[in-house]
């Protein structure tokens, strides 16, 4: 399974890092990506989803 945000979708992000010479090589940046347990009403039990941070944040009251 890849790794992205069920709700939001977010995904890796290509990038560089960037050496004290200024050298560039690609490096991924990941999703900081948190796996949580939510109740669902519809059918009545707990289902585990990996949520990026910013997603509980938004979307989650605690």
């Amino acid at each position: 399974m890849s790794r992205t945000c069920n709700i939001t979708g977010k995904k890796a992000n290509n990038g560089y890092a960037v050496s004290h010479s200024h050298r560039r090589t690609k490096k991924k940046q990941n999703v900081n990506l948190q796996s949580k347990r939510l109740w669902n009403s519809k059918y009545k039990c707990w289902q585990k989803v990996k949520l990026s941070t910013k997603a509980i944040k938004k979307f989650i009251v605690c």
